[in-house]
């Protein structure tokens, strides 16, 4: 067996990925799809087109690829975080729409535990703040609003996951009920310390653990898939969350190594190794990997809109047609402009933690035009960078400075990434297998099957496409980085 499949099941799209033995891609597919918005900051999927997708997908690579399917030693799975599902043990059908994690429908709630003094106990326990973007609340208003939830999941009837226990569900025939560490760690239920969910904190949000499945290492045997979907049973090995899968990917092993991608948000993760710093300045403790039943540790700051606001450019302004465009048209942008975009579309994430803002748009005069709006989307996901990496440096002495690792789509920009290099003043390099997320998922599900190597020998193997470095004078990055600044204030006075 020479082969490895990913999947890697994405906000927007689904894609699977054919790896070799070598880790060298051989074939790949994807399939977009809709995005449901029932009410202003209300983001959902039909669950049924995340595991529609995935399976087309899976079924087009191993066609397009043409090896024999006992060629696949494995499946790694890696997901969108934060997404939560309920479903139906029996029928396996959903009770409700997957609520996505950029929805901000509990805002609400979080305020009033906010207010009782409850964050500090989820912090405590889960190294995540009290906000909607996690799952724990998102899952008690789904047991609020469907008829009889609650009930019916006390006496077991129901499931919750994320996307990654959705797909295995559906894959193992409903067969295996469970999730991995990093995706656990991003529910708001999870004890990061402990390595068990929280009963506490499932008591005070009224959500049985009954709903709960069961929590393994990164590499663990998930289950097998049901015979008539590849012809034949095929193990689960992998599963991690997107931006742990991508940590993985960029064999980012080290304390002190930092990550960030650039998907339809962005995500910079820093391992810290063996220990969890709690975090003074509003970033997230999280597990970054789980291995032989020992968790490595991260910062993650998180931010809501990265290469989403090229999507707005697209779809709300239409003044692309293709994400590509937005190049061409920042280069161009008159330097004579300082137009600033704060993209708090969906709120504004760390450092801030806003869930209420919205977005604003400073610096227009009768001039500014696409070209300007195209530079300003590009500049404000280096600006938002900047804002976490200065809070990682304050929260951990061990923080690297070395090069940032980026991957995602808009990674793929290089006057992204020049911009990037230049407002945080240090070396920035992007792989030559940009599809990290995939690989470390599919390096994952290769070592608990034997035929990938270990980690050492993984990242001996990684390599740099492009490297930028900084070339923009001290005076004018502290000018623009101080306009940023002044404009993210601006922002949330304005949505106070």
């Amino acid at each position: 067996m020479t082969h490895i499949l990913a999947i890697d099941q994405g906000t927007t799209s689904t894609r699977a990925i054919l790896f070799d033995s070598a880790l060298s891609i051989i074939a790949s597919a994807q399939e977009e799809f809709p995005q449901h918005y029932p009410a202003s900051g209300w983001v959902e999927h039909d669950p049924m087109d995340l595991w529609t997708t995935t399976a087309a997908t899976c079924l087009a690579v191993i066609e397009k690829a043409g090896p024999d399917v006992k060629d696949i030693a494995a499946i790694g799975i890696t997901n969108q975080r934060e997404t939560t599902l309920v479903w139906d043990r029996e029928t396996g059908k959903p009770i409700h729409n997957a609520i996505v994690w950029q929805d901000r429908r509990t805002s609400e709630m979080c305020k009033a535990l906010k207010a009782e003094g409850f964050e500090e106990t989820i912090t405590d326990r889960t190294g995540l703040l009290l906000d909607p973007y996690f799952s724990g609340t998102k899952l008690a208003w789904i047991l609020d609003h469907v008829d009889g939830a609650r009930a019916r999941a006390k006496a077991g009837e129901l499931a919750f996951g994320t996307v990654d226990s959705w797909l295995v569900w559906n894959l193992t025939g409903g067969k295996a009920h469970v999730t991995d560490a990093t995706n656990a760690a991003r529910t708001m239920m999870y004890d990061i310390r402990k390595g068990r969910w929280s009963q506490t904190i499932c008591d005070r949000l009224n959500i049985p653990m009954e709903l709960l499945p069961e929590v393994r290492d990164c590499a663990a045997d998930f289950g097998e898939t049901r015979p008539d979907l590849f012809g034949r049973p095929i193990p689960i090995c992998g599963i991690a969350g997107d931006q742990q899968a991508a940590t993985v990917g960029q064999a980012c092993f080290e304390p002190g190594m930092l990550k960030s991608t650039y998907g339809t948000g962005c995500f910079a993760l820093l391992n810290t190794g063996d220990t969890p710093v709690r975090s003074q300045n509003r970033l997230l403790t999280t597990i970054a990997y789980q291995l032989d039943g020992k968790p490595t540790y991260a910062l993650e700051g998180s931010i809501f809109i990265a290469g989403a606001v090229v999507q707005w450019l697209r779809d709300g302004l239409k003044i692309i047609r293709d994400a590509r465009e937005t190049q061409p048209l920042a280069e161009t942008a008159d330097p004579a402009q300082q137009v600033i975009l704060v993209p708090a579309f969906t709120g504004l994430g760390a450092p801030y933690w806003n869930a209420e803002c919205r977005g604003a748009i400073f610096g227009l005069s009768r001039n500014s035009g696409p070209r300007e709006l195209a530079r300003a989307a590009l500049e404000s996901v280096g600006f938002q960078t900047r804002d976490l990496l200065e809070a990682m440096k304050a929260d951990w002495s061990g923080t690297s400075e070395t090069a940032l690792r980026v991957d995602g789509g808009m990674s793929a920009s290089d006057f992204a990434m020049q911009f990037l290099a230049d407002i945080i003043d240090a070396p920035v390099e992007r792989p030559k297998v940009l599809e990290t997320t995939a690989l470390g998922a599919a390096w994952l599900a290769g070592y608990k099957a034997g035929l990938l190597p270990d980690m050492a020998a993984f990242s001996a193997g990684w390599q740099a496409e492009a490297r930028f470095t900084p070339d923009l004078s001290e005076d004018i990055r502290a000018q623009k980085y101080a306009a940023w600044k002044s404009a993210v204030a601006a922002t949330i006075s304005y949505n106070a």
